[in-house]
């Protein structure tokens, strides 16, 4: 008798704390989500066909509720723009203001980051990713479900273009050390900045996060990585 082997969890980087969506934010998804999202569970994305057209394209990881997002896609109608977020209530919030604003350079989709760019973005197809103001996770006993992770950091050079930047943002100083480490780490990326410095915001939108957390008179740390070689086939 061949013994069922234990089933192991992946370990999340997110715990989902939706608070009360609006009737408004609950008829987004239901009506403006085909149109402004793209498919998550059908293999890997045709952006060309989802976008009608070839052009440089920008993703953000976790974008809460999407209003930086917005103005820098509004700010650019050159550039193509993903965003992917977990929490239902910031996705329907973006919604309305792509709807709104009527944007045609602007797709989202609603889920666990990770296993969407796993398994719906095709490799070297983004010339920029941003991760801005993570879950620090900040007690120690929660530091493995950081979603900045060696595995993590394979993922996403696997899926820039040569020369496509990942550009990481915090307000923890144990977090921002912890990420300068696993980046500075990787053989994939090369410091823009300059070895173990940390970068300016530069043209990066002030997310309504981090515009809180400056009137509190938090400190915010920007990390800019250059994916430099040929991202790993291991994982």
């Amino acid at each position: 008798m061949t013994e069922t082997q234990p089933q192991h969890r992946p370990i999340r980087s997110f715990v989902r704390r939706e608070g009360r969506m609006t009737p408004a934010q609950l008829r987004a998804l239901e009506v403006l989500l085909p149109r402004f999202g793209f498919p998550t569970n059908q293999g890997m994305v045709d952006l060309d066909a989802l976008f009608g057209r070839r052009t440089e394209r920008f993703l953000e990881i976790g974008f809460g509720a999407g209003q930086a997002l917005l103005e820098t896609a509004t700010a650019h109608p050159e550039r193509d723009y993903l965003g992917i977020e977990v929490h239902r209530p910031g996705v329907g919030a973006l919604l309305l203001r792509a709807d709104k604003a009527q944007l045609n350079n602007l797709r989202v989709a609603c889920g666990d980051a990770v296993q969407i760019i796993a398994t719906a973005l095709p490799d070297h197809s983004m010339n920029g990713i941003a991760l801005l103001f993570p879950d620090p996770w900040h007690k120690k006993k929660h530091h493995k479900r950081r979603i900045v992770r060696p595995d993590f950091v394979a993922l996403i050079a696997r899926k820039l273009m040569p020369g496509g930047r990942f550009h990481l943002a915090t307000d923890w100083q144990d977090y921002a050390e912890h990420m300068m480490a696993v980046m500075s780490a990787s053989a994939e990326f090369v410091n823009c900045a300059g070895p173990g410095r940390y970068a300016e915001r530069g043209e990066r939108v002030l997310t309504k996060y981090e515009q809180r957390g400056q009137r509190l008179g938090h400190s915010i740390w920007d990390l800019l990585f250059e994916r430099a070689v040929a991202p790993s086939k291991n994982l």
